[in-house]
């Protein structure tokens, strides 16, 4: 590729987080996302983010889910939502699921020859 049709990657200075994990080592982590300016101080004029990170664990194996715990200003407040979050968030996860199975399972199974003379056999288009 041409040097100069090359995109150049540029990190939004305005929007700089320095990034903290707290974890009980067990079940939960809490990432507590701290704006901060260029030089690394407190951004004031921006809010604290936190995000929860746990595994679910499945007949295939765990799987990772994070999911954002809104309206907390500090540590503590997003360790006691922290519970009622994620089992919003897993529920939400569920209905997702369950209706990506119901959608698939209503699909269409229309034969085609591949060139619209009928149908041909062993050839299955999903729609």
């Amino acid at each position: 590729m041409p040097e100069e049709s090359k995109p150049k990657l540029r990190i939004n200075q305005n929007d700089l987080y320095k990034e903290e994990v707290f974890t009980d080592m067990k079940v939960a982590a809490i990432r507590q996302l701290t704006p901060v300016k260029t030089n690394g101080e407190a951004d004031k004029a921006r809010k604290m983010l936190y995000f929860g990170q746990t595994q679910v664990y499945t007949h295939q194996g765990p799987i990772p889910i994070q999911f954002p715990i809104p309206d907390v200003k500090n540590l503590q407040q997003a360790i006691d939502k922290f519970p009622d979050v994620m089992e919003q968030f897993m529920d939400n996860l569920m209905k997702e699921a369950e209706e990506m199975k119901r959608q698939e399972q209503s699909r269409i199974i229309v034969p085609d020859s591949g060139i619209g003379q009928g149908p041909a056999p062993g050839k299955i288009i999903l729609k």
